[in-house]
């Protein structure tokens, strides 16, 4: 039996997923430039935010330290937004790995501690393979006649 190989850029992200029945926006703004923001709307009568970190990190447990940082400093406003929010999750993203690789992680005592004590939850979402698209041949022009 061979022993696959560990496929350690299977880890994608953290995103910093919100739901509330309250708007959003001034807690998404309080985030400032510390993230980006995937989405902002309203969708089936919840307010909806989906934000990820501005800067790349290479583990989940540093995205999640940094999210309660930010979390932690906001004023009290937006803090009360966030409080106040349904659902507040740190999903970690991964691409599923290759046939023959695996990824294997952990997420530290910590960082679980760190997220329950900002009232979050941590979600793990595995996508399928990405298929890299092939460059489209250039194809070689007519000349114009005449």
């Amino acid at each position: 039996m061979a022993i696959s190989k560990l496929d350690e850029k299977a880890f994608l992200n953290v995103d910093l997923e919100i739901f509330s029945g309250s708007n959003l926006s001034p807690l998404v703004s309080a985030f400032r430039r510390n993230v980006m923001v995937l989405y902002l709307a309203m969708e089936f009568g919840k307010h909806k935010a989906y934000l990820e970190l501005a800067g790349y990190d290479k583990t989940p447990d540093s995205c999640i330290a940094k999210f309660c940082k930010l979390i932690q400093k906001l004023p009290p406003e937006p803090r009360r937004i966030w409080d106040r929010a349904e659902y507040r999750s740190f999903d970690i993203g991964f691409e599923a790995p290759k046939k023959g690789r695996f990824y294997w992680g952990a997420v530290s005592q910590e960082a679980v501690r760190a997220a329950a004590e900002v009232g979050a939850r941590i979600a793990i979402t595995v996508y399928g393979p990405m298929r890299v698209m092939k460059p489209v041949k250039k194809t070689a022009r007519a000349k114009p006649t005449g």
